[in-house]
């Protein structure tokens, strides 16, 4: 006979109250994961992040993804690689703040999204 590769999921019944609570309690995390965290007293794999923060992430994401700045940032690089690109101290100086303020943008995006930020 063959061996199952699993075992067979769980199933537990809760009432819509608890449900609705467990739900509250999980502050948007999927309510498995939820469960299952604080069943095993295992440690939280990410940070949760509360609706509002979620939303309001989701709000600067969208504006950072209209603003065109992976578009720009790709010309300039483009220019700078065929030579077109006049280097002064200024575009440089404004290359290296922009680079600068790119990694902060996602140091700060990654932590509020429970990630853990890359050196």
């Amino acid at each position: 006979m063959a061996k199952k590769p699993y075992d067979p999921p769980f199933s537990l019944r809760l009432s819509f109250e608890e449900r609705a609570r467990l739900k509250e309690q999980a502050e948007g995390m999927p309510l498995g994961a939820y469960i299952r965290e604080r069943l095993l007293d295992n440690p939280p794999r990410r940070k949760r992040v509360s609706q509002i923060d979620r939303d309001a992430l989701l709000r600067v994401l969208g504006k950072l993804g209209r603003s065109r700045l992976a578009n720009n940032m790709n010309q300039i690089a483009r220019q700078a690689n065929l030579g077109t690109l006049p280097v002064t101290p200024e575009t440089e100086d404004a290359l290296l703040s922009a680079s600068d303020d790119i990694a902060e943008i996602r140091k700060v995006l990654m932590t509020a999204l429970g990630m853990e930020p890359s050196p």
